[in-house]
């Protein structure tokens, strides 16, 4: 039974599955970073300083006491911060379109490009040979 999951993890499929899965968990943070750190600045001050992640619809608000100590917590729908994870997911589609279409445009390429010529074979050489001997 082990020898025939290790078997199966071993397949390239499975393999080349891991690879993207980590590789996309990267290219998302690096996406979430880029809009956090560089879109949503860039929006935020065209928009008259807007940091969208501070967008909030407070349900509860937050019980203080005398001291200033957070008795219970604020109550809060966060839409702020899932606008940034809408633009996350067009900016990763998009990155993501452009990949596949690049991909699409090589691949067809390939595939009209003329097979080289592949000559003369074994026995078209040797039929000459044959030929130039009976000659002389």
């Amino acid at each position: 039974m082990l020898k025939e999951f290790r078997d199966f993890i071993m397949t390239g499929n499975v393999v080349d599955l891991a690879v993207a899965v980590i590789l996309a968990g990267a290219v998302g943070l690096v996406v979430t970073g880029f809009t956090n750190d560089v879109i949503m600045p860039v929006v935020g001050h065209f928009a008259g300083g807007i940091d969208f992640a501070d967008f909030k619809f407070v349900l509860d608000p937050a019980v203080i006491d005398a001291d200033g100590n957070v008795v219970e917590p604020e109550n809060a729908v966060l839409y702020g911060k899932w606008i940034n994870t809408l633009i996350n997911l067009l900016i990763v589609g998009f990155v993501l379109f452009m990949i596949v279409k690049a991909y699409a445009k090589v691949r067809k390429k390939k595939e009209e490009a003329p097979a080289p010529d592949p000559g003369p074979t074994e026995k078209d050489i040797l039929l000459e040979i044959r030929d130039e001997l009976r000659k002389k």
